[in-house]
């Protein structure tokens, strides 16, 4: 809980910011960037988040890293700062949080489009001109594939479940069924 407010709390003073120079999306494709790197080097995240080594040392490996990159003087700051605060190992939330601002700010919203079989490529950029035409906003699209649907879509957006499938029509015609209708 404390690691959620406090990524909270980092993710929204960069985002800030990023709003008053106007590169709140860069900075947050650096983010992304830097925590799949963290991510896919154990020997790197465990170095610079653990206790055991002293700070200038871990800063000086995270320097290291990042003279090979092309990141802004902002995002090597902030980065700079998490390890001087001991907190680069709650990267990962404070770049998900980050991600939420900057789609929120940019009037971006993520849809999970469950189905029971893939669809194509075709299939998806209907559905998703559909949703984007139901919300006025960019979608991002995750799909996920559930055999138990048997077919049909459902689609949620946020607290909105809008439900498609087969399974949900048969549910509703079990309950018709049982009132009686």
């Amino acid at each position: 809980m404390r690691d959620s407010r406090l990524s909270k709390r980092y993710a929204r003073a960069l985002f800030s910011i990023g709003q008053e120079d106007d590169s709140f999306s860069q900075y947050g494709q650096e983010l992304e960037e830097f925590v799949r790197f963290y991510t896919d080097n154990e020997n790197f995240a465990h170095a610079v988040s653990s206790s055991i080594f002293a700070t200038e040392d871990k800063k000086n490996l995270l320097q290291a890293v990042l003279d090979r990159s092309d990141f802004s003087i902002v995002v090597i700051n902030f980065l700079n700062l998490l390890v001087d605060r001991n907190r680069i190992e709650i990267i990962e939330a404070i770049t998900e949080y980050y991600t939420i601002l900057t789609d929120d700010a940019s009037n971006i919203s993520k849809a999970e489009i469950i189905t029971a079989k893939p669809l194509n490529k075709k299939m998806l950029k209907k559905i998703n001109m559909s949703i984007e035409g139901l919300t006025s906003k960019t979608i991002k699209p995750e799909v996920r594939e559930d055999l138990s649907l048997i077919g049909g879509i459902v689609v949620k957006i946020g607290d909105l479940v809008l439900d498609g499938s087969v399974k949900a029509q048969l549910e509703g015609l079990k309950e018709s069924f049982k009132r009686g209708e």
